[in-house]
């Protein structure tokens, strides 16, 4: 039976100072048919939960961005984004738009002081458009609250021994003695909330929340100290009068404890964030019928097999027997690795060193000349058996390439 197409799913990560997960697609996209002739694509911008899931999935899902006031890491009035998918069944929250460390000067970190009251304002805000799910990822956090900036936004009290509610932040905590979730927003219990969470700190210890993360947030090592016992009391509290355990869950420490505070607070479940993009985005289902799968990232190195989107597309394209392949903007350390998890073959896009400040002028014109090229190499290995596919071989082309 003779073809009639071949089709390739272009499933990228975004590429960090650079492009959006859509925007390398596209480039893909344009250089593959550069090459090829009567090839069939389909963009699916991936993401593991970091930066960029929110565009991602907007973008994946036809959905759009929703810009409302919020309070910043110190308080101050912001304008901040968060996403709404094409069904309008699901809002996509990123904490760091809100509560998030670039959102402060290197002067201005002190997580004794810093909340994440604004992540729960864009909670309710997504709440106030009727959505069923809302997906929460957690990276980048300016703070170390336990989450108790973002319940108390949500209407959870938190008092100390005299029953005068705590201010804002982490030190605060130390004052702690009792939390009333009377008041706590009732259209929680009519959404089921999903937080991306890569990493397994606990909330306290040696390898929690403060110890692992304070410092990055302007913690000295007396405030680490202080932190880390003042999360010690938000969960003996919680345990209390909450009846929710999250003293040694693991990924309750992540993002300062708002973690442990999403599952205490607002029942949400923690859950890998490439997973939770696959699922949304309906991945599996939009590479049946595919011949080859091209994902990518702006670096990819050893680390790549632990959880990152070339990773999750790899696995989902594997189960399904498609062949994948990777292009990047740079190699790492220890990139090898991917061949492990299903990454045929990777090319990075990079010809030349280029300053970071010039990726985003450079960068999709070299993406776009290395996808060129890789479908020229599929072309090439398509063209005795797949009459379909055929390299273009046209005056104009030679003449740009």
């Amino acid at each position: 039976m003779t073809r009639t197409s071949f089709t390739v799913a272009i499933a990228p990560d975004s590429f960090k100072g650079s492009v959006t997960a859509a925007e390398a697609a596209a480039c893909i996209e344009t250089g593959l048919k550069k090459a090829l002739k009567n090839i069939r694509v389909r963009c699916i911008p991936m993401a593991d939960g970091g930066e960029g899931t929110v565009q991602a999935i907007v973008d994946a899902t036809s959905g759009h961005l929703v810009r409302r006031t919020v309070r910043d890491p110190l308080g101050r009035s912001i304008k901040a984004k968060f996403g709404i998918t094409g069904d309008g069944r699901t809002a996509v929250i990123e904490m760091a738009e809100a509560s998030g460390l670039v959102l402060l000067k290197p002067r201005e970190r002190n997580p004794l002081k810093t909340t994440t009251a604004g992540t729960g304002d864009l909670i309710r805000h997504a709440l106030s458009l009727d959505v069923r799910k809302i997906l929460i990822g957690i990276g980048g956090s300016a703070t170390n609250d336990g989450g108790t900036g973002m319940a108390r936004a949500l209407g959870v009290k938190f008092t100390d021994s005299r029953g005068c509610e705590l201010k804002d932040g982490g030190g605060a905590l130390n004052d702690l003695h009792a939390i009333d979730a009377t008041s706590c927003d009732t259209r929680l219990d009519r959404v089921d909330i999903e937080v991306a969470c890569d990493v397994n700190n606990p909330l306290t210890g040696k390898k929690g929340a403060s110890h692992v993360y304070g410092p990055q947030k302007g913690a000295t090592l007396s405030m680490v100290k202080s932190l880390d016992e003042n999360l010690g009391r938000l969960a003996s509290v919680v345990n209390r009068d909450l009846g929710k355990d999250i003293s040694r869950v693991p990924g309750a420490g992540a993002a300062g404890g708002l973690g442990g505070g999403l599952m205490a607070f607002t029942g949400a479940t923690l859950r890998p964030g490439v997973e939770m993009v696959i699922e949304t985005v309906g991945l599996k289902k939009r590479l049946k019928g595919c011949d080859l799968v091209i994902t990518g990232e702006g670096c990819m190195d050893g680390q790549t097999a632990f959880g990152k989107a070339p990773a999750g597309v790899a696995r989902v394209a594997g189960d399904l027997g498609i062949p994948t392949i990777a292009i990047c903007g740079s190699l790492g350390d220890g990139v090898e690795a991917v061949h492990d998890i299903g990454i045929a073959a990777y090319f990075s896009a990079l010809t030349e060193p280029i300053p970071e400040a010039q990726l985003e002028r450079k960068g999709p014109g070299m993406l776009v000349s290395c996808a060129k090229e890789v479908g020229r190499l599929i072309g090439l290995r398509l063209l005795a058996g797949d009459p379909a596919v055929r390299l273009s071989h046209s005056r104009r082309d030679s003449r740009t390439r």
